[in-house]
């Protein structure tokens, strides 16, 4: 599992590379891997892109309201900053409630840090993620066509 990583391949073309970190988040990162491998992201949009903050994928619903049919994560919060090109679950109020959404900050977030759970971090790619179209929804979503782990 040393060095694992999940690359995002793009509507728009590119990979999105991301270094998966077990050290900070050991079920997110199980969840994360075993969604990919299974196929659950194929096809899903980033449905909430603020530019200068996150880019927020993973629901199959496209609404920000969906999830996997799994049960939800407890949370592993740690010190790891929320900086541009960090990955962080998703969740609702309870901290216990991420699933399968995720997101890729933009820019330093760390007032997030203690309350995200990080489970990884973008090695390349980053500049398709800064060009995924914008919005709450985007208009027309910018969508992951394949989700493989290596």
């Amino acid at each position: 599992m040393a060095d694992e990583t999940l690359t995002l391949t793009l509507d728009s073309g590119g990979d999105v590379v991301i270094k998966l970190r077990p050290d900070l988040a050991p079920g997110h990162v199980e969840r994360i891997t075993s969604l990919a491998k299974d196929g659950f992201y194929d096809g899903v949009v980033f449905h909430r892109v603020i530019p200068g903050f996150m880019a927020q994928g993973g629901d199959p619903t496209g609404t920000g309201m969906g999830g996997s049919k799994l049960p939800d994560i407890k949370a592993e919060f740690s010190r790891e900053p929320h900086v541009r090109g960090v990955c962080s679950m998703a969740r609702a109020t309870n901290p216990n409630s991420a699933n399968s959404q995720f997101f890729i900050c933009f820019d330093d977030a760390t007032f997030l840090d203690g309350q995200y759970t990080v489970w990884g971090e973008v090695t390349s790619g980053m500049e398709h993620v800064d060009a995924l179209p914008k919005g709450e929804p985007p208009a027309t979503p910018g969508k992951i066509v394949k989700a493989t782990v290596s």
